[in-house]
């Protein structure tokens, strides 16, 4: 008699199982081994953000680019339509010009989801972050959340489904108390603001990683820079990180690249490199 397999369970079969790659881990993991050497070439990463403004000297071009407004009689409630490749505000080119100094080498691609004042809604978001996945983006930069919980529904699905396809969703943390989405998903990164030029691992969620975005200067509109605070800002270096060691280990899923990360925090312990059977190495 032929027993029934349960649910998921056929692409486990013996025929069909698929060989994956190990994580290539050495002792330690470290940054020289993380993204040491590496530019980002080869790697896209999307800004989902407010639009950027493309000929900005710290971006340096984007590739592609959509906009995405909210429209009750469009699928899934957003149309797409062309994007001028501008930025009326200045938010998305900063964050644009973070990922950029971090990962020069990198194919930028925006999605413009934020209106003039930078609002939107939640479905826009959702639109333009399945947008990034479709054009192909293995890095996707969102200095944006959404707190409704109509919001919290449909971002959980798209993080997901982000992580799914392989890609991984960098947030930054909302800059005010209280939960904001999708920031506090567990298939993202989340990420917040630190004083000076340091990255760190986070012990306690939903934050997982701290980077620089504490009284740091950033592009903005008409090709100037300004000075400003925000977790916003940080999160496009954490991105930019991504890129790194993306294009040094391509084929890391996105729990593997979180862990990397994490092993080449400021506050990472070290481990002691040890010989075989426990004997000490020589120096």
């Amino acid at each position: 008699m032929v027993s029934l397999r349960p649910a998921w369970s056929d692409a486990l079969a013996p025929g069909r199982l698929r060989v994956v790659s190990p994580l290539p881990l050495v002792t330690p993991v470290d940054r020289g081994w993380a993204w040491g050497g590496s530019d980002g070439t080869g790697v896209v990463v999307a800004v989902v953000d407010g639009g950027v403004e493309a000929d900005h000297p710290r971006v340096g071009g984007v590739s592609r680019a959509a906009a995405f407004v909210a429209d009750s009689r469009a699928p899934r409630g957003a149309r797409e339509e062309p994007d001028d490749g501008g930025d009326p505000v200045g938010h998305g080119t900063a964050c644009a010009g973070v990922i950029r100094s971090v990962a020069p080498g990198v194919e930028l691609i925006s999605a413009r989801v934020l209106g003039d004042r930078l609002t939107g809604q939640a479905r826009t978001f959702a639109a333009g972050i399945r947008w990034a996945v479709r054009e192909g983006a293995q890095v996707i930069s969102c200095s944006l959340s959404s707190s409704s919980a109509e919001g919290k529904a449909l971002l959980h699905d798209v993080a997901d489904e982000v992580h799914f396809a392989g890609a991984t969703l960098v947030c930054a943390a909302n800059n005010l108390p209280g939960p904001t989405y999708p920031t506090t998903f567990a298939a993202v990164i989340s990420v917040a603001a630190v004083q000076g030029g340091g990255f760190v691992a986070n012990h306690a969620p939903p934050v997982d990683f701290g980077a620089p975005g504490i009284d740091v200067e950033v592009a903005w509109r008409g090709g100037a820079t300004m000075r400003t605070t925000g977790n916003s800002f940080a999160a496009p270096y954490v991105a930019g990180l991504c890129a790194l060691v993306l294009a040094k280990h391509p084929g890391l899923t996105p729990y593997e690249l979180k862990t990397v990360l994490r092993s080449c925090a400021d506050n990472a312990v070290r481990p002691v490199a040890t010989a075989p059977h426990g004997g000490e190495a020589d120096g």
